[in-house]
């Protein structure tokens, strides 16, 4: 989305009186004055762009007063004067200005990319060719709904994992800065006598806690590296490709790439949009660098005459009950229908995939927690017990 917008407003007027050689200036004059200084500097704030949530209710807004009659000059004016979001607020009165000066409603949405994407500006000119504004914006504003759900729910499955793992590295940390050492005066002198394991926790503690502040430059440098990495195509291709490789993770990705490809498809090809723009918006949408490549190369292969049910049969990433559904639409001439059905379908298997996989990461990490503590446990206590048999044994 597009960046945040960093306003300024300061006073200074004040300090240039008090600079002026020869002027005196009354207590009341300054206390107005600096008053003035400080209500200016209440502007002072932070202000991001407009989000997927904006956009949604933009959607939804001008859905409504389209379908009861008002123009599309005085919807965009109306909802201006009611967004909050300054920036929107620009774009939109820009807008509405562009169609004053004769340009389409789509042509204008196309000059803010990072808000409105290629879906919805196609989807507009597309409405715009068949007169149903009103009917494509409700369409589209229920697929920003769906991706936000979507999108949640995604969040929403890795939410307990993470907080797992952060309490497992902090648990770990606290044991081995603080517990371990109070039972290094017990052990010293006795390194002989202790086990392997006992012996690595150890390590592992005095390299924490004596150059703690070379790892997290390390780690933050390392974190650093990986997003860059990342960010470059070779980088995302490779992440993109171990996230459909890793056992759990995969049928989870996999699942919402799938869904998030044929609604997105379903959506541009009921609303009549050329079956090349819909291949194109598709392998933009897709959010995978491997699917992203497939639906480009299926785009090729249309281009050159094929079908679509028959390039994607050359790829394994598409189920095949998929391939042969679709190769069924565009046989009896309901692709878009059969699309649609298609999506749903696998939204509701994408909500089930998420539930599986929460069921299945909540036990594994709770496991590999309790082994890490019961393994610093156990090296702490085994020499105890060793040096206690010993001294009994002696007696």
């Amino acid at each position: 989305m597009a960046g945040f917008e960093y306003q300024v407003r300061s006073g200074n007027s004040a300090a240039a009186l008090l600079k002026k050689p020869g002027q005196g200036i009354s207590t009341g004059q300054a206390a107005q004055t600096a008053g003035n200084a400080l209500a200016k500097l209440q502007g002072f704030r932070f202000e991001f762009g407009p989000g997927r949530k904006d956009v949604l209710n933009f959607s939804n807004q001008l859905a409504v007063m389209i379908k009861a009659g008002i123009s599309i000059h005085d919807a965009l004016e109306a909802i201006a004067e009611q967004v909050e979001n300054r920036k929107f607020k620009e774009i939109i009165t820009t807008i509405k200005a562009d169609i004053e000066g004769g340009k389409s409603f789509s042509q204008s949405l196309a000059r803010y990319p990072d808000v409105f994407s290629n879906l919805y500006v196609n989807m507009m000119a597309a409405a715009e060719v068949s007169g149903s504004l009103a009917s494509m914006l409700e369409q589209l504003a229920a697929y920003l709904d769906q991706e936000a759900e979507t999108r949640s729910m995604m969040r929403g499955a890795m939410v307990y994992p993470a907080i797992i793992a952060f309490m497992a590295v902090s648990v770990t940390i606290f044991l081995l800065t603080f517990v371990l050492p109070r039972f290094v005066s017990i052990f010293a002198g006795k390194e002989t006598l202790l086990p392997a394991p006992t012996k690595i926790i150890m390590a592992a503690s005095s390299c924490l806690r004596g150059y703690w502040y070379y790892m997290v430059p390390a780690l933050g440098a390392a974190a650093w590296g990986f997003f860059f990495a990342i960010s470059t195509p070779t980088g995302r291709y490779w992440w993109d490709r171990a996230k459909l490789s890793i056992p759990i993770v995969s049928k989870l990705c996999r699942s919402l790439y799938i869904t998030r490809s044929l609604h997105t498809m379903g959506v541009l090809s009921s609303a009549g949009v050329p079956i090349l723009d819909t291949l194109a918006i598709t392998a933009e949408i897709s959010g995978n660098a491997v699917y992203k490549n497939m639906w480009y190369a299926v785009h090729g292969c249309v281009r050159q005459g094929q079908k679509i049910a028959t390039s994607l049969s050359a790829h394994s990433r598409m189920p095949t009950s998929v391939v042969q559904m679709i190769r069924s639409g565009e046989d009896s001439g309901k692709l878009s229908d059969v699309l649609h059905d298609i999506s749903a379908y696998y939204a509701r298997e994408l909500r089930a995939t998420i539930k599986t996989v929460t069921a299945m990461i909540e036990p594994i990490m709770i496991i590999l927690m309790g082994f890490l503590v019961g393994f610093i446990a156990m090296s702490i206590i085994l020499p105890i017990f060793k040096m206690s048999s010993l001294v009994m044994g002696k007696h």
